[in-house]
């Protein structure tokens, strides 16, 4: 085994990607040793590697990592070789309210991640990956859906016949669209894409608002509903579109706080959020036994992931640079 692995040099940008090698140590005590086989890409790692949140030393990047466990280390009764496993974003939270704050414990960010072939680590880095899907398909879930997954049914308890707003066609949007659609929630999708918007019909979506035709289109969406108002947005634009998130939300409507697409920072319209008596939550993924939770009800519902695109591990710079131009439906995943 070669043990290849992506190493991003100090400070990060596109021109400090290099291969090199980095094996993996043989498990000690409550470890296990994974053969990696595929990553998905996220915004959270084109800012680190991109090095607009570059490492301050050289890092693995990569928080998402699935693959084929092929050593276990003493007092380890979760996992046994050959069983096929996916990472989890932040390690140290296993359950309850959040614990952690900002990226330090992150793999791909704070620690090495798995853009690597093998790797070894605590049992709390990884959980079982759903039934029949394929390295590619559970390597999408420790990011994207796993923050979709906390939005609606940890933060916000989604019901059948609750209405879900949903933000363009990247990786947590339309795991918000899968998972709403499994519980019996009605859908409203937005894309500037007539294209994509024809996609997001396919995956189930009830109602499309072209938010590049219509720009004011939490108005639009608040009269899909009757007038009543949206109960769930999935608000991953950020400053730009926080307004007609708002305008689109219920009374008492929850607003999940998740992208900086649109930048870092605005105006918040206060008046609205108190006439509307809002719910903003922040939330950056969620803990392992959320993830447990969520793959047991994916392998319940037979549900499977919208892969856009797959890239070598080697080419990871290209599947970087087709992220950016935002072609892609669905996530973009690397294969080893």
């Amino acid at each position: 085994m070669s043990d290849r692995a992506i190493i991003l040099q100090s400070g990060g940008g596109y021109d400090k990607v290099t291969l090199g090698k980095r094996p993996a140590a043989a498990p000690k005590a409550n470890e296990i040793s994974v053969r990696l086989h595929a990553n998905s890409l996220n915004y959270h790692d084109f800012a680190v590697v991109s090095g607009m949140w570059g490492p301050a030393e050289p890092r693995i990047p990569m928080a998402d990592g699935a693959g084929v466990v092929i050593a276990v280390g003493d007092a380890v009764t979760e996992f046994k070789v050959g069983d096929h496993v996916v990472s989890t974003f932040f390690p140290t939270w296993l359950d309850g309210e959040p614990n952690v704050e900002g990226f330090a414990t992150v793999p791909g960010d704070g620690v090495d991640g798995y853009a690597r072939e093998t790797v070894t680590a605590s049992v709390n880095h990884f959980t079982l990956a759903p039934q029949h899907w394929s390295h590619v398909e559970s390597a999408t879930l420790t990011t994207a859906a796993l923050t979709a997954w906390r939005a609606l049914m940890s933060d916000d308890q989604l019901k059948p016949g609750d209405s879900v707003l949903v933000q363009g066609t990247g990786g947590v949007s339309i795991f918000a669209l899968q998972f709403a659609k499994m519980v019996g929630a009605t859908v409203i999708a937005t894309s500037s894409s007539e294209e994509k918007l024809a996609k997001l019909k396919q995956l189930g979506a009830d109602h499309l608002i072209n938010y590049r035709t219509t720009q004011n289109w939490g108005e639009l969406a608040r009269e899909i509903t009757h007038g009543k108002g949206v109960d769930h947005v999935v608000e991953v634009g950020g400053p730009a579109t926080l307004e007609q998130s708002m305008a689109a939300a219920r009374v008492g409507g929850h607003i999940s706080l998740i992208g900086i697409l649109t930048g870092l920072g605005g105006e918040l319209s206060i008046v609205t959020a108190l006439i509307k008596q809002l719910r903003l939550q922040g939330l950056i993924v969620g803990n392992r036994t959320q993830q447990q939770a969520m793959i047991r009800a994916i392998d319940a519902a037979g549900m499977k992931p919208v892969v856009d695109k797959v890239f070598p591990l080697e080419n990871i710079v290209d599947a970087f640079r087709y992220q950016e131009s935002n072609q892609h439906f669905g996530k973009i995943c690397l294969q080893m």
